[in-house]
This record gives C-alpha cells, sequence and structure tokens, in this order.
C-alpha cells in the first residue's frame, strides 16, 4: 500500500460520515470562504481598490464559469471550482462564489466599518467553522436545525461572537452579532447563506449600535 493511501485511508477514519473527497472539496470550499475574510483589511487600506477587485473577482467568476459550462477549461478556476463543487452542483453553474463575494461587496457598501467588517467576519468565519464544525464533528441534529448540527451553530456563534468583539470592543454588541448570524446560518438557504449571513448581521449591528 503507498503512503499516499495510507494516508487517504488515515484521514477518512477521522471522518466517518465523509468521503476523502468530500472532506477536501469542503476543506478548498471553507478556505476560499476565509480568505473573503480580508476584505475588512483591504478595505482599510484602500476602499475603493477592494470594491473594484470584489466587482471584478464577481464578474471575472462568471464569465470563467460560464466558459467551464460551455465545454472550455479554464486553467486554475475550472479544476478548484470542480474539485470545490458540493454534488447538487454537478453539470451546472456553481452559485457559491458569486454569493460570497457579492454578499462581501455588499456588507462594504451598505454598511458602515464597524458593522461592515463584522458582517464580512460572520461570512467568513461564521458560516466557514460551521460548516467544517458541522459536517466532520455534528452529531447532534435536532429538528428545528433541519439537518444542521448543534455542534456546527455554536461554532459559528463562537465564531462570530469572538470576531465581532474584537472589532467592537463591546461584549454586548457581539452577543448580538452572534446570534443574529447563527439563527441565519441554521436557516435552510444553501449557497443563498453567503448573502443573507452578511446583510442580516450587518443590519442588525447598525440598529444595536445606535442603541
Amino acid at each position: 500500500m503507498s503512503d499516499l493511501t495510507f494516508r487517504t485511508k488515515d484521514i477518512t477514519s477521522l471522518f466517518p460520515s465523509a468521503s476523502y473527497r468530500e472532506f477536501r472539496s469542503e476543506i478548498l470550499r471553507k478556505s476560499i470562504h476565509f480568505l473573503i475574510g480580508l476584505s475588512p483589511l483591504l478595505a482599510a487600506l484602500s476602499y475603493p481598490v477592494t470594491v473594484i477587485l470584489l466587482s471584478a473577482g464577481i464578474l471575472g467568476y462568471v464569465q470563467m464559469e460560464s466558459l467551464r459550462l460551455a465545454g472550455f477549461k479554464v486553467p486554475v478556476v475550472s479544476n478548484l471550482t470542480s474539485m470545490a463543487s458540493r454534488s447538487r452542483d454537478r453539470g451546472r453553474f456553481v452559485l457559491g462564489p458569486v454569493t460570497l463575494g457579492l454578499g462581501a461587496l455588499l456588507a462594504l457598501v451598505l454598511y458602515p466599518t464597524p458593522a461592515a467588517s463584522i458582517a464580512i467576519y460572520a461570512l467568513a468565519f461564521g458560516d466557514g467553522f460551521a460548516s467544517l464544525v458541522g459536517r466532520f464533528f455534528g452529531r447532534i441534529r435536532p429538528s428545528f436545525l433541519r439537518g444542521k448540527s448543534l455542534e456546527g451553530s455554536l461554532a459559528c456563534f463562537t465564531a462570530v461572537l469572538a470576531a465581532a468583539y474584537q472589532v467592537s470592543r463591546d461584549f454586548r454588541l457581539a452577543l448580538i452579532a452572534a446570534f443574529a448570524a447563527t439563527v441565519t446560518e441554521a436557516l435552510p438557504l444553501e449557497d443563498y447563506d453567503n448573502l443573507a449571513l452578511p446583510l442580516v448581521v450587518g443590519l442588525v449591528v447598525s440598529i444595536a449600535s445606535g442603541l
């Protein structure tokens, strides 16, 4: 047995509920999720450039994904999209990167800096850790979560609480942001949670900041 085969079996033994391919694609997907968390830092350096980069990234991805579906291989991007896609995305437009970039872009455009940053961190880390923890370690799945796990929801709450407090230094505001993110992430929105999560969290934080 090769070393590679051994390592693959060793990894899948840690995650009995998922195949190695699912493990790899989920890690890749959430790595992209985490990268969107750089948006507030980039916006602090140059807001216009960040907005332009996000807009160009969304439009560029739409074009390249359209080419992929038409049968044209786009170097690197087509391979990454194929590796990161879920089973439900097979043979169709992979929408996740579009809603991810658009969610971050809308947060930057619609909300003031502290709220926008918290909203984007909720998208990057709240949703990211909820998905990873829920998929690979989630065991408690109450009916009101509609297939999602309590462990994933707790991971979302913890990640957003920490990020929001780091930004605001206001524990009350961080609790409100974490609660809003956890409730929104628990909804069965599929890829559209990338839009709903930053929009809801940004709105709630903006309102709570004025109380």
